[in-house]
């Protein structure tokens, strides 16, 4: 135990120490847990790194707040398709929490086509006094056995355990781009640009396919979904975003295959500020329900916007994330940034809506008052307990 007391110390060290970084600890995704104790880390590596936020004591005040490694494993393999001879990344693409039972944590981590359920728990304790086994686990020879003695507990020290104990695979042709967990904490749902499967969590080697956009001739294809997530508080209600900036929800009690959509969401385009770029920068990358259930937020390439469930022609809501952007998106086109992606999430009361940007920026939009604020994730304000300032920026951009 002490050897793995050490490694959670060169753990930390290691994370905040820029200079050992390599391609493979660059982190694709992170997701909360529902407390916010923990926080999950999945990285191109395929390793899924995770946090406890530190307890708060009496000599230590200060260290409320603050994130030490918890736990780390290897979620994702490399892996080899001989059928399509394509390679398998095992960067990890969504990592989604299951709320919690018991004393043992669930989460769902995917790379490009594989969903894998992981179970993590703490062991402080461990059996001693077997009958058939001697104290360093070998069988002892009957002949020998005597009394019949009872196992009892013994302390140790804690140990953090991660075990997979689900593999959901060979269900999708295409990338795998979003998971989500269903309200009735029996199903989850994993999309890709033309299909969405929904999974029953005891059920591995089957899923039920509830929406496929995919065209009888591929040439005809005009859109691809860009994110999908289920309804908070109803199972039977989901979304999902497409590249043509539409939202489309879908009720799974109208039929098995939901190729109807229920409501369906879209701004209309004004005319004068149609241009080349325009169907580019209104495909949608990532969509997110509040926690009432009440609105949907979306992200776009230069936009973040909430839509009203009972809304459909246009947004409520319209913040601007990188305006001064607007002037070159053809420089953006020609070097591929005008395709990246970008992702959003609501506060605990849906009054503020935060989503990225980029060097190292990310933007908070507080929707009561309308005022938002520009922070920035660097390198020097990265150590612990640093207090993020706001930033007042002048933008002058030469590609």
């Amino acid at each position: 135990m002490e050897e793995d007391i050490d490694t959670r110390k060169i753990n930390n060290s290691f994370l905040r120490d820029h200079s050992y970084a390599t391609e493979a600890d660059i982190i694709s995704t992170v997701e909360f847990n529902h407390t916010g104790e923990l926080l999950a880390t999945g990285d191109k590596g395929g390793r899924v790194v995770i946090f406890q936020r530190e307890q708060e004591s009496k000599n230590q005040v200060h260290r409320r707040g603050e994130y030490n490694v918890y736990s780390t494993f290897q979620s994702h393999e490399p892996e080899f398709d001989y059928l399509k001879s394509l390679e398998i990344e095992e960067k990890i693409n969504k990592i989604r929490w299951l709320p919690q039972q018991n004393a043992a944590y669930f989460l769902l981590s995917t790379n490009d086509k594989t969903v894998k359920l992981w179970k993590v728990s703490e062991r402080d304790k461990r059996p001693e006094g077997y009958n058939l086994k001697d104290e360093e686990g070998r069988l002892r020879d009957p002949a020998t056995i005597t009394t019949l003695r009872v196992p009892v507990l013994r302390p140790m020290d804690l140990m953090v355990e991660a075990t997979p104990r689900r593999v959901f695979a060979n269900a999708h042709t295409y990338h795998i781009n979003s998971i989500s967990v269903n309200s009735d904490y029996e199903t989850y749902m994993s999309a890709d640009d033309l299909r969405i499967n929904l999974w029953n969590f005891e059920i591995t080697n089957q899923s039920f396919n509830i929406v496929d956009i995919k065209p009888a001739n591929m040439e005809e294809l005009t859109e691809v979904i860009t994110a999908a997530e289920f309804h908070p508080h109803h199972c039977n209600t989901f979304v999902y975003s497409s590249s043509k900036g539409t939202i489309r929800l879908c009720d799974m009690r109208a039929s098995a295959l939901c190729d109807r959509h229920t409501k369906f969401f879209e701004e209309p385009e004004d005319p004068s500020n149609r241009s080349f770029f325009s169907e580019i920068i209104s495909s949608i990358s990532d969509v997110k329900f509040s926690h009432s259930g009440r609105y949907i937020m979306t992200r776009d390439y230069l936009t973040v916007k909430v839509w009203d469930l009972n809304m459909e022609n246009r947004p409520i809501e319209t913040y601007q994330v990188h305006d001064y952007l607007r002037s070159k998106l053809c420089s953006l086109y020609e070097n591929d940034c005008i395709f990246d992606k970008f992702e959003c999430v609501w506060n605990g009361s849906d009054s503020v809506i935060m989503t990225g940007s980029y060097n190292n920026f990310f933007r908070m939009f507080d929707r009561n008052t309308k005022r938002d604020v520009t922070l920035e994730a660097s390198r020097e304000n990265s150590k612990p307990r640093a207090i993020l300032k706001p930033r007042k920026l002048i933008y002058s951009i030469d590609f």
